[in-house]
This record gives structure tokens, C-alpha cells and sequence, in this order.
């Protein structure tokens, strides 16, 4: 029994008129005519009978056309299913860490476009301890962020490298500093992000970690906040070379130590590469990321 018997059989069931079911499926009546034949003796009976100018189904008519319904209608649900399985190898699903450039960001999706314009980008924004379990769970291909290590779980290719600076607001003291000195920052209000990554960048130097020597007066999950805040004159805050700034917000490079963060590209270590991640490794490798 063949998909074609199944779809003319169920269309004349709906007409109960050879003639307009044949047209419904865009065959010639012969073959219609000749393949519910077919599927009669497989049956083995009658599946229609004509009163007068009238089809009908016969009783082992309206039996099949129970179970090849249904039949139908599994063929039509593998078939959706198949073609949504197949989306899923020309999907990229990356996850981006908070922080992340836009600059670089952008030219990194631009070039993987050029090469890869029939995938769909699925991009998820998340905080660092996000990114590594939506990896292990496989919520995401591929992650861009930034962690001293990444252990033998992932395997991590840096990407790029950026300072931290000092925002302030016009007409502060830091204004008058070609660079700022961490020790600074002790007497100052001090903006906090809700999900930090700065201490993080600390441990990678193996430097003690100055949060508790900063006086924290507002703590907000939101980059643009954090950045209100700064210029509105409520305190100070570290960002990093690459990210977008407001109008009227200065910075001037942290030193003292000088810290920097490393943008990496990470997956999970012995996992196969699709198509689209192993698209995205290589363009990663071939983009000519801007580090400061």
C-alpha cells in the first residue's frame, strides 16, 4: 500500500465523487479509478458501491477509511517531524555572555553570515555560570564568554583580549587622570553589576579580589542602569574597552594592577561539531578580532 493509494482513497471518501476527488489530487481519473482497484484487492472486497449516480462506502470502506485516516495523519506528523529535525542541523543557538563587546560581536555575525546565510542565529544572553550548564544540557551550541579557566569539561579558543577601565561622570576627579589606579576607587561610591565578573579577572591574575575595600551604594542587574547611574553622579564603575557607552560617560584605563578579560569561544570537549558550530569554530578562527 503506497501513500498515493492512501491520499486518492481518503479523498474520494471526503467527495464521494471520482471525479472531483481525482481533480482534488491533481490526477487523471484513470489513475484514480485504477488505484482504489488496486487497494480493493488488497483489502479484499469492495470498498465503494454506486447507487443510482451516488458512491458510497461500503462498511469495509468506512473501516478503512478509519485506520488509513489515522494512517495519514502519522505519515503527515513523521513528515513534520523529519523537516523539523532537519531545522534543528541548520540552526546555530549561541550564547553570549553579559558584557559581551557589540562591536566585535557584530563583525563575528556578519562574517559567519557571509558564509552561512542559510542558518538561523538563535542568540541567548546569559551570565557566565548560565552559559556553562545551557552547554552541558545542550541548550546551546556554542558560548562566548569569559572565565579564568573552563576545566577538562570544555574546550575553550580565545578569541579576544580587553581592559577594564573607569567610568565616571563629567567633571569628576578621575577627569584630570590619564589613568586611574585601583587604590583609587577606595574612596569612592561605587556601581556594582548584579553578576559581576570582575572578581573573576582578579583570580585569573592570582591578585586578592578588592571587592570588600569598595564602597558599594547600588547594585543593578542592567548595563544600561549601571550606566544611568554612573552619569547621573551616583558613583563610579569598571567596564571594559569594547563596550558601548553612553553619551557623556568618560573612562580612563585602570592600572595597578592593570586588568583584562579574555573573550573565548567554548564547547563542550568531545562533543561532535555539527555543521553550523563547526562553521562558526572556523570563522571565529578567521576573524580579525581587535584586542586591547
Amino acid at each position: 500500500m503506497e501513500t498515493r493509494q492512501i491520499r486518492y482513497f481518503l479523498s474520494a471518501c471526503d467527495s464521494l465523487n471520482y471525479s472531483r476527488a481525482a481533480e482534488s489530487c491533481g490526477v487523471a481519473l484513470t489513475t484514480l479509478t485504477r488505484s482504489i482497484k488496486v487497494l480493493e484487492k488488497e483489502a479484499g472486497g469492495a470498498l465503494f458501491f454506486r447507487e443510482r449516480n451516488v458512491i458510497r462506502l461500503t462498511d469495509l470502506g468506512r473501516l478503512m477509511q478509519q485506520h488509513l485516516l489515522a494512517a495519514q495523519q502519522s505519515i503527515i506528523a513523521a513528515q513534520q517531524a523529519a523537516e523539523r529535525h532537519g531545522r534543528l542541523f541548520d540552526r546555530l543557538t549561541v550564547g553570549v555572555q553579559k558584557m559581551m563587546p557589540t562591536g566585535p560581536l557584530i563583525t563575528y555575525l556578519r562574517n559567519l553570515h557571509e558564509v552561512g546565510s542559510e542558518l538561523e542565529f538563535v542568540i541567548r544572553e546569559m551570565h557566565s555560570a548560565e552559559l556553562t550548564k545551557a552547554l552541558t544540557a545542550n541548550d546551546i551550541d556554542l558560548a562566548l564568554m569569559s572565565q579564568p579557566e573552563y576545566g577538562p569539561s570544555f574546550q575553550s579558543q580565545p578569541l579576544l583580549t580587553e581592559a577594564y577601565g573607569v567610568a565616571f561622570p563629567p567633571g569628576h576627579r578621575f577627569e584630570a587622570m590619564e589613568v586611574v589606579p585601583l587604590r583609587e576607587l577606595d574612596s569612592e561610591p561605587y556601581v556594582k553589576r548584579l553578576h559581576c565578573e570582575f572578581p573573576d579577572s582578579f583570580a585569573n591574575l592570582g591578585i586578592a579580589v578588592p571587592q570588600d575595600a569598595l564602597s558599594v551604594r547600588y547594585v543593578a542587574g542592567r548595563e544600561d542602569w549601571v550606566q544611568a547611574m554612573v552619569r547621573a553622579g551616583l558613583g563610579v564603575s569598571l567596564m571594559t574597552t569594547h563596550l558601548p557607552i553612553l553619551p557623556d560617560l568618560l573612562t580612563r584605563p585602570l592600572v595597578e594592577p592593570a586588568v583584562c578579560r579574555t573573550i573565548s569561544l567554548v564547547t563542550v570537549a568531545g562533543r561532535p561539531h555539527s555543521r553550523p558550530v563547526q562553521l562558526a569554530v572556523d570563522v571565529a578562527e578567521n576573524t580579525a578580532w581587535t584586542s586591547c
